[in-house]
């Protein structure tokens, strides 16, 4: 099984953490339709959700400069 690295998945200078949020967020859809449907993953929903975005069946959509206005403390 080919696990994907973020290097493989991330474009242009996307951001790790929105990869992870949308990984989170995609397993969680994954789990609960699972759930609904009474159906046994044969795989963890979260490393289907990473081969999902490998595959490019889903993408990050980020909001233009994200991460550029941090405050320092």
């Amino acid at each position: 099984m080919h696990r994907p690295a973020s290097t493989e998945i991330l474009k242009n200078g996307e951001s790790y953490y929105s990869l992870v949020v949308a990984v989170a967020k995609r397993a969680r859809e994954i789990a609960e339709k699972a759930e609904e449907e009474n159906k046994k993953l044969k795989q963890k929903p979260v490393q289907i959700a990473v081969e999902e975005f490998a595959a490019g069946k889903y993408k990050l959509i980020e909001p233009e400069g994200i991460g550029e206005d941090i405050e320092k403390a």
